[in-house]
């Protein structure tokens, strides 16, 4: 495919704009294209509307859309299998498709993250049998693994490094501790349905628990003895502070301009997934402008999660208030 179309998602099957010597510069009516795909589902039966290849227009010139296989088999940029059928497309595609090239990853993962946080101390083991038990989507360490394995295989690595997985378990083990020190700061009883670390074993368990992982973290950081990585890196855990500091001095401001709203969500949630999708980068030994991509990737991506998750926030607390009082 050329790298100047672009492809289209439709949940479990892509859409690609076929090489068409087309100017990367011009642009691409989406809406026209997802519909015409929908079209030619509707119009042709399964087998001739796999094999066929639409013609859709592309402001001047004529792109060729062709169906490919569904978004996992093209992780080694081919697709093994273009009969697809189209109507697979209408559903969403979820977090769970996305991280099955990884589920055995993040299962090593979780193993190492309880022996990792319990076996310095005692006391940790059934508080890190809380925090890493209680599931969880382990969203920023998929993506440290997902970003390591597409850019390894661009400097031809066949497998994962040691730093690779470390980075991971680093990455996992701050965002956790920024959650232990999340809850007690909003006084949390509950998360993913479970009782916090303080309602447990009280504030101070809660705090140290916290503190020792922000430590070890760090301590595994500096061993992987990459300077660029580690200031990376140290400059989330700085950032979560600022965005504690930023968050608690505009408590139930409803009036928050969007700028100073972005900056707040980029310390706290964006600057973790850009630190961890442009270390895995660099632990691959890609060019830095491949690294400097993967970076502003993660902070969009960042920024992007935390808008939705404050909008789901709003409209829930919205949805409640406004049952409550229709029994009053």
């Amino acid at each position: 495919m050329s790298m100047a179309c672009y492809s289209l998602d439709f949940g479990r099957t892509v859409i690609d704009l076929a090489a068409c010597g087309c100017s990367s510069n011009a642009s691409i009516d989406r809406c026209s294209v997802r519909n015409y795909a929908r079209s030619v589902y509707r119009t042709c039966n399964r087998d001739y509307a796999a094999r066929r290849s639409p013609y859709c227009r592309r402001d001047s010139a004529w792109c060729r859309v062709s169906s490919t296989k569904a978004p996992e088999t093209l992780l080694n940029g081919v697709s093994q299998d273009p009969a697809v059928n189209l109507k697979e497309s209408r559903g969403p595609i979820s977090l769970i498709n996305v991280f099955e090239a990884v589920a055995d990853d993040l299962q090593t993962l979780n193993q190492n993250l309880r022996s990792i946080v319990g076996a310095e101390n005692p006391v940790l083991i059934s508080a890190a049998d809380q925090i890493f038990g209680a599931g969880g989507k382990r969203m920023r360490p998929a993506l440290v693994f997902l970003v390591s394995r597409a850019t390894a295989e661009i400097v031809g690595l066949k497998e994962l490094t040691t730093k690779h997985r470390r980075l991971a378990e680093i990455i996992e083990m701050i965002h956790t501790a920024s959650l232990i020190h999340d809850d007690v700061l909003d006084e949390s009883n509950m998360r993913r349905g479970k009782q916090t670390v303080h309602q447990l074993y009280g504030t101070r368990v809660a705090v140290l628990a916290g503190d020792f992982m922000f430590a070890q973290s760090s301590w595994y950081l500096a061993n992987l003895e990459n300077i660029e990585v580690i200031k990376l890196i140290s400059q989330v855990i700085k950032d979560f502070a600022s965005g504690e500091i930023k968050q608690a001095s505009s408590l139930f401001d409803c009036d928050v301009e969007l700028e100073e709203y972005l900056i707040k969500s980029y310390y706290k949630t964006a600057s973790l997934i850009a630190a961890s999708t442009k270390g895995a980068a660099i632990f691959s030994g890609v060019d830095s402008s491949v690294a400097e991509q993967m970076y502003e990737y993660g902070k969009n991506l960042g920024l992007s999660f935390q808008v939705v998750l404050t909008t789901y926030w709003i409209l829930n607390a919205v949805s409640r208030a406004a049952g409550e009082a229709s029994w009053q």
